[in-house]
């Protein structure tokens, strides 16, 4: 759960969820219905004067700071393990634990009978959309029923908003359109198969007769299923949503989630395998001496695992001494071949070898 809250009135203007760790699209989705005030996510919204993070990698990132520098909103990057700087966030973390995960079929923190090691069977769990129902409906009774402390007596964070004389400043629904979209930032064109993004094409109806126009496209962090397409001389105009072609079926996606679950354990095994054999364990001794290994092995052994690992080995597959380089092109610059003429011979052991003589004689009167 990402979500964004109000320091003063405690009021949760934004709220994402993902089936996962949360990433930046998940930050720009919360933050977009935060900024919102139309729709299911107002009254309480609008541009906020700053946002505060506690070093989220998530938060901190190039295409949140990016969005959020559109508006010329800062964003406030407390300091490491100081948890009372953000006491509002934690107190709302601490709450929806308490009062509404707690109560939830297969809750990991709740405590179990002895011997009960497995979780909740599967047919006793929530689905994913029952789960995100009841906590948008438990984010509607924090901010319109409940109570919390440090607000005034009898008032819900939505009541302290709205009594909040402090101005709201609204941005416009189109800007936030494509708020949470990042730019791919090239120029790419619209051809009779559609548009190539990430090695695949996507298509839409409204590309035909634009065939060979210029465009931008935008997407969500993240996710690939969809595309926005804007068109180059006019960056700010919106030609379409384009899909991607040739989706794989629910079969499809089932059958290769099953083959790369299979690849995924016989990895995870041979990297068990790999890390125990290579770990050396010693016997105990109670004499002086050194160290004899539990396990020991023949030399053909050694030699047949060796012989193993390099049929595996592509670079040792290639075999670089069978196959003669290739001389190199014309135009390359090559060495100076060695000379041809056969060396002088050099003077002999037995008879001295004569004194060099400098090419101009010395002056008579010269010194030693």
């Amino acid at each position: 759960m990402t979500w964004f809250v109000d320091v003063a009135t405690k009021v949760i203007t934004g709220v994402a969820v993902t089936p996962h760790a949360p990433a930046r699209d998940a930050v720009l989705a919360a933050l977009r219905t935060g900024i919102s005030r139309t729709g299911p996510y107002g009254p309480a919204g609008g541009l906020p004067a700053a946002v505060r993070v506690d070093r989220g990698k998530e938060f901190l990132c190039r295409t949140v700071s990016q969005a959020l520098g559109g508006f010329a909103v800062p964003v406030e990057d407390l300091p490491a393990y100081t948890p009372y700087r953000k006491g509002t966030i934690e107190a709302l973390n601490s709450a929806v634990e308490e009062m509404f995960l707690v109560s939830l079929p297969g809750y990991t923190r709740r405590a179990r009978p002895a011997g009960a090691h497995r979780p909740d069977q599967a047919e006793d769990l929530m689905s994913f959309a029952d789960f995100v129902t009841d906590l948008l409906g438990w984010v509607r009774w924090w901010n319109t029923e409940h109570h919390p402390s440090g607000l005034p007596t009898g008032q819900t964070p939505i009541a302290a908003w709205e009594a909040d004389p402090t101005p709201v400043e609204d941005v416009d629904e189109e800007q936030l359109a494509f708020f949470a979209l990042q730019d791919d930032g090239r120029l790419r064109k619209i051809s009779t198969s559609g548009i190539r993004w990430r090695r695949r094409f996507y298509i839409a109806p409204w590309m035909v007769g634009h065939v060979g126009t210029q465009v931008r496209l935008r997407y969500l962090p993240h996710y690939d299923g969809q595309i926005e397409v804007f068109q180059a001389e006019q960056p700010g105009r919106h030609l379409g949503t384009a899909y991607l072609a040739e989706q794989a079926t629910p079969e499809q996606r089932r059958a290769l989630s099953a083959v790369r679950e299979k690849k995924a354990r016989a990895l995870k095994a041979d990297l068990k395998a790999a890390e125990k054999l290579r770990r050396t364990r010693y016997t105990a001794t109670t004499t002086p001496g050194t160290p004899r290994p539990r396990r020991t092995v023949t030399g053909k052994q050694a030699q047949e695992e060796i012989a193993r690992a390099q049929a595996t080995d592509l670079a040792a597959r290639a075999l670089p001494d069978l196959i003669p380089p290739r001389e190199p092109p014309a135009g390359w610059a090559r060495p100076r071949p060695a000379p041809t003429t056969p060396p002088r011979p050099g003077p002999s052991r037995n008879t001295p070898a004569a004194e060099d003589t400098p090419d101009t004689e010395a002056p008579s009167d010269s010194k030693e």
